[in-house]
Protein backbone atom coordinates (compact mmCIF):
# COMPACT_ATOMS: atom_id res chain seq x y z
CA UNK A 1 0.00 0.00 0.00
CA UNK A 2 3.05 2.32 0.65
CA UNK A 3 3.18 2.74 -3.55
CA UNK A 4 -0.31 4.37 -3.83
CA UNK A 5 -0.15 7.65 -4.77
CA UNK A 6 -2.75 10.39 -2.94
CA UNK A 7 -3.43 13.67 -5.07
CA UNK A 8 -2.11 16.49 -2.86
CA UNK A 9 -3.89 19.55 -2.06
CA UNK A 10 -4.17 22.72 -3.22
CA UNK A 11 -2.56 26.04 -1.23
CA UNK A 12 -4.66 28.32 -2.85
CA UNK A 13 -8.17 26.54 -2.35
CA UNK A 14 -6.90 25.79 0.99
CA UNK A 15 -6.39 29.49 1.27
CA UNK A 16 -10.10 30.52 -0.04
CA UNK A 17 -11.68 28.04 1.92
CA UNK A 18 -9.82 29.50 5.09
CA UNK A 19 -9.62 33.35 4.54
CA UNK A 20 -12.84 34.16 7.60
CA UNK A 21 -10.97 32.33 9.68
CA UNK A 22 -8.27 34.18 8.84
CA UNK A 23 -9.83 37.48 8.86
CA UNK A 24 -11.79 36.28 12.36
CA UNK A 25 -7.72 35.81 13.64
CA UNK A 26 -6.05 39.15 12.55
CA UNK A 27 -9.34 41.00 13.51
CA UNK A 28 -8.58 39.23 17.13
CA UNK A 29 -5.25 39.99 16.98
CA UNK A 30 -5.86 43.89 16.48
CA UNK A 31 -8.66 43.69 19.11
CA UNK A 32 -6.26 41.89 21.93
CA UNK A 33 -3.14 44.70 21.26
CA UNK A 34 -5.70 47.71 20.58
CA UNK A 35 -7.36 47.14 24.03
CA UNK A 36 -3.95 46.57 25.66
CA UNK A 37 -3.28 49.50 28.65
CA UNK A 38 -0.02 51.31 27.38
CA UNK A 39 3.10 49.75 28.93
CA UNK A 40 1.42 46.37 29.61
CA UNK A 41 1.00 45.59 25.68
CA UNK A 42 3.09 42.09 26.04
CA UNK A 43 1.09 41.20 29.14
CA UNK A 44 -2.32 42.26 28.02
CA UNK A 45 -2.49 40.97 24.67
CA UNK A 46 -0.33 37.83 24.24
CA UNK A 47 -2.48 35.36 25.83
CA UNK A 48 -5.81 36.46 23.36
CA UNK A 49 -3.05 36.50 20.58
CA UNK A 50 -2.11 32.88 21.22
CA UNK A 51 -5.48 31.90 21.84
CA UNK A 52 -7.02 33.41 18.39
CA UNK A 53 -3.70 32.43 16.08
CA UNK A 54 -3.83 28.54 18.06
CA UNK A 55 -7.34 28.48 17.12
CA UNK A 56 -6.40 29.58 13.45
CA UNK A 57 -3.82 27.02 13.15
CA UNK A 58 -6.17 23.87 14.10
CA UNK A 59 -8.81 25.41 11.73
CA UNK A 60 -5.69 25.09 8.94
CA UNK A 61 -4.61 21.51 10.05
CA UNK A 62 -8.16 20.69 9.93
CA UNK A 63 -9.43 21.80 6.50
CA UNK A 64 -5.93 20.46 5.37
CA UNK A 65 -6.66 16.85 6.89
CA UNK A 66 -9.94 17.35 5.33
CA UNK A 67 -8.53 18.48 1.80
CA UNK A 68 -6.42 15.44 1.23
CA UNK A 69 -8.89 12.85 2.91
CA UNK A 70 -11.36 14.33 0.39
CA UNK A 71 -8.99 13.81 -2.66
CA UNK A 72 -8.10 10.23 -1.17
CA UNK A 73 -11.41 8.97 -1.13
CA UNK A 74 -11.91 10.55 -4.82
CA UNK A 75 -9.15 9.01 -6.17
CA UNK A 76 -10.01 5.70 -5.16
CA UNK A 77 -11.10 2.80 -7.18
CA UNK A 78 -14.12 1.00 -5.37
CA UNK A 79 -13.49 -1.98 -7.67
CA UNK A 80 -9.74 -2.07 -6.31
CA UNK A 81 -7.17 -2.29 -8.57
CA UNK A 82 -6.86 -3.59 -12.05
CA UNK A 83 -4.75 -5.87 -13.17
CA UNK A 84 -2.80 -5.77 -16.64
CA UNK A 85 -2.91 -9.13 -17.66
CA UNK A 86 -5.29 -11.44 -19.36
CA UNK A 87 -8.38 -11.91 -17.43
CA UNK A 88 -8.94 -15.24 -15.49
CA UNK A 89 -10.56 -17.42 -16.32
CA UNK A 90 -13.58 -19.28 -13.82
Amino acid sequence: MDDVKVPGIDAKQLEKSLREEFERCLAAVVSAVDGARVGSIIDDSEEPVRVATGRLRQKIFEKAIQMKTDAAEAAFSPSGPRSRGKPRSA
